[in-house]
């Protein structure tokens, strides 16, 4: 609502930010933030590899026993593993997996989290029973309710997300509750109760706003994480089927032979750091750009 008096915290900065400088131009904005312009240019070059560089590769499952252990020459850039086959292609089709993953789970988590989040900040009598459940979740160690999940119900891209997502939707309801509880104090707010507006306009119009810049930047860092989380699992064996190339299943089959052929673990190991440095680079800059304490001090 566009006259509303004390828009609070994300997005109060969003409009302060937005209307104070106008005639900055795009330069300017990318100088005083250059974060998100190279961790968004490094993501958007991972994601065109994912997308295009299997086009460009050989079949990544093809096994070739003559040229098993190759080192990295100019017919294997990335050598080979111990049934003889191409690295590079098993790399690059693996980042295809990562960042499904990642892109399902935050998407998924935010959403979950952003209803669970919004009734039970609202709603008084609900928020107590809610934020027990989730602080019985956050008590559990996300790896070993992922490897219990995948464990009873199997080993498949759509069971590796949501054992991924349960743990983080927690996160995701305790940052919404506590903007819904800053807002809903405000005079705004209460001239909407006061005037007859029904629950779901109040968390449309006047809630649902603050939520989303804080949301875009938790949802970077639950990329992040999500990425980070499904190679440990496909590292221990209790992600991805080994038959699907992933980051994690391609450092777990080469720790065996990681003194002689360390570029197995090497290669996947340094595009998993690079993805997840990008992600959370976009959601540092986000983080500042946003922030309307930070922007005022830039």
């Amino acid at each position: 609502m566009a006259g509303n008096p004390g828009q609070v915290d994300f997005s109060e900065s969003a409009d302060t930010t937005l209307s104070s400088r106008k005639d900055v131009s795009l330069v300017a904005i990318m100088w005083r933030h250059p974060s998100v312009f190279w961790g968004g240019l490094l993501l958007a070059v991972i994601v065109v590899i994912a997308i295009v560089g299997p086009l460009f590769t050989v079949d990544p499952v093809a096994l070739n026993p003559i040229k098993r252990l190759k080192s990295p020459s100019a017919e294997f850039w990335f050598g080979t593993d111990f049934l003889g086959r191409d690295v590079l292609a098993r790399v690059v089709h693996g980042a295809r997996i990562s960042l499904v993953v990642g892109l399902a789970v935050a998407v998924i988590a935010v959403v979950l989290g952003l209803l669970i989040g919004l009734v039970s900040g609202y709603l008084r009598w609900l928020d107590a029973i809610m934020m027990r459940v989730m602080d019985g979740l956050m008590a559990i160690p996300g790896i070993l309710l992922a490897i219990a999940l995948i464990s009873l119900s199997g080993a498949t891209l759509v069971t590796v997300v949501i054992a991924i997502v349960i743990p983080e939707i927690p996160r995701v309801v305790r940052l919404v509750r506590s903007v819904v509880l800053s807002v809903r104090e405000e005079p705004y707010v209460e001239a909407a109760i006061a005037s007859g507006t029904r629950l779901i306009p109040i968390l449309w119009r006047h809630i649902l706003p603050n939520t989303i810049a804080p949301l875009i930047v938790q949802a970077t860092y639950i990329c992040g994480s999500a990425m980070l989380t499904e190679a440990i699992l496909g590292f221990l064996g209790a992600g991805i089927p080994p038959e699907i190339p992933s980051w994690g299943n391609i450092m777990s089959e080469g720790r065996t032979y990681f003194q002689l052929t360390p570029w197995i673990i090497f290669y996947p190991g340094i595009a998993l750091a690079l993805t997840v440095l990008a992600v959370n680079t976009v959601g540092d800059g986000l983080r500042d750009t946003l922030d309307p304490r930070i922007a005022r001090k830039m």
